[in-house]
């Protein structure tokens, strides 16, 4: 009988080889939890209203959404394992100034409005279980997100969003009450049910506005930063021996997580195909009026899965959209900040995450009418997406920032393809509203 082999001690924790299934699920990091994190309840609100309105007819988008996701969180997670910074930090390296100014200031105001509507979604779905004021619950879930995101080290912090993502499994739940018919469904996939009108063009922007966001991309470098310091690793094109199996790792995580976050978008559409387009409920505007809508349609049971979800991908996704806030503008200072910095020595970090968070909480106590605000949101996102995707190409193919390590020429086809989906994508979107 051969000697088990001893394990190589003098190889970092991230670039030992994956064993078994534990093996797999404990290497998922960043990219799954910025896939859960793609469905918050804002996107978890359009989902629902394309499968409302659209029944199956846009289930096609998210089999074209998935290999743009997987290109562009890729790009995003190799930026920041490769060069040791995130995207802000790179473009304060490379670029011209007023671009990073410009970046970050649409994130923030993107992100504060997004912020606005996820936590507003989350009262109210807390408000339809419990009942009680949804003001009350917005801004206590603000407040337990900021506490968690200051008070837990990154290392517990990092485990529970990954628990987190647990939640998203309650729309596989409501799917399989609803009397999905199969066979329509897997061939929405691939066969469009097109429809020329503006209403159509409108959503199919909408879904790749909450799928391909900014936020996630930010998020997704910072977090890869995060991990080479808590294993005390060097960057990647300091180190370029090790970028084999660490540039593996990030390619089976990203794809996990947005193979992931599709699935799930795609069980929100076709259980609101199944269940409010069905029975004629076209006009449904925010994921908790979803919620609501479902319950004597599909039964309480049904209704309380996609509450709680509601709720649970909020909890993950709040944090996230905060956190990414945090990480461009410290980076866009020039200051130190991250997730397992002690709040006194990171002040302008946790200090961004609180501000955004509450600032978001409270678009609801000054009248500012979520839905609304949301949209104002998609168009922000809409004018960030794709230039922002056109730096981030322009930085993973830069030798002075990549070192040896620039996008190989096949992922760079990708991750161009995706940009150029997106920058359609917004014309199409500012064409429909003019």
């Amino acid at each position: 009988m051969n000697a088990t082999p001893a394990p190589d001690k003098s190889m970092p924790d991230e670039i030992k080889p994956v064993r078994g299934a534990g093996g797999f699920l404990k290497r998922l990091g960043p990219g799954l939890v910025t896939g859960a994190a793609d469905d918050d309840p804002s996107g978890i609100g359009t989902h629902s209203q394309v499968g409302a309105q659209f029944g199956y007819g846009l289930a096609w988008t998210f089999v074209l959404s998935f290999p743009l996701m997987v290109a562009i969180q890729e790009v995003s997670a190799e930026i920041g394992r490769v060069t040791g910074a995130g995207i802000a930090r790179n473009l304060r390296r490379h670029y011209p100034r007023p671009v990073l100014w410009s970046i970050v200031a649409l994130l923030l105001v993107a992100n504060i409005v997004n912020l606005g509507a996820d936590l507003s979604a989350m009262g109210a779905a807390f408000a339809l279980l419990v009942g009680g004021n949804i003001v009350f619950y917005t801004l206590a879930f603000g407040i337990v997100c900021v506490v968690l995101e200051v008070v837990l080290s990154y290392p517990r912090y990092a485990s529970i969003l990954k628990w987190t993502t647990l939640s998203l499994f309650t729309y596989v739940a409501v799917v399989a009450v609803a009397d999905v018919p199969w066979g329509r469904a897997l061939k929405s996939l691939f066969v469009p049910e097109i429809q020329w009108n503006a209403a159509y063009a409108t959503a199919l922007v909408a879904i790749l506005g909450t799928t391909i966001s900014p936020y996630l991309f930010f998020w997704q470098a910072g977090q890869e930063v995060e991990e080479q310091h808590r294993h005390h690793a060097k960057p990647l094109c300091i180190t370029p021996k090790e970028a084999g199996p660490e540039l593996a790792r990030i390619r089976m995580d990203t794809l996990t997580g947005m193979a992931f976050s599709s699935i799930v978008s795609l069980a929100i559409v076709f259980a609101t195909a199944a269940t409010l387009n069905a029975h004629g409920i076209h006009d449904i505007a925010t994921s908790a009026q979803a919620a609501e809508a479902l319950r004597p349609i599909a039964g309480q049971f049904a209704f309380a899965m996609f509450a709680l979800g509601i709720i649970g991908t909020g909890l993950l996704a709040v944090p996230v959209l905060a956190g990414s806030a945090a990480y461009a503008v410290t980076e866009m200072a020039g200051v130190a900040g991250s997730l397992d910095s002690k709040p006194l020595s990171a002040r302008l970090f946790y200090g961004t995450i609180a501000a955004t968070t509450l600032a978001g909480a409270s678009l609801n106590i000054v009248g500012i009418d979520p839905v609304r605000a949301l949209y104002w949101a998609a168009v922000v996102n809409g004018v960030l997406a794709a230039p922002l995707m056109f730096v981030m190409m322009l930085i993973v193919r830069n030798p002075s920032a990549m070192g040896r390590l620039t996008l190989s020429r096949r992922a760079a086809v990708l991750g161009w393809g995706a940009t150029a989906v997106m920058f359609v994508a917004t014309i199409i979107f500012f064409a429909s509203i003019l």
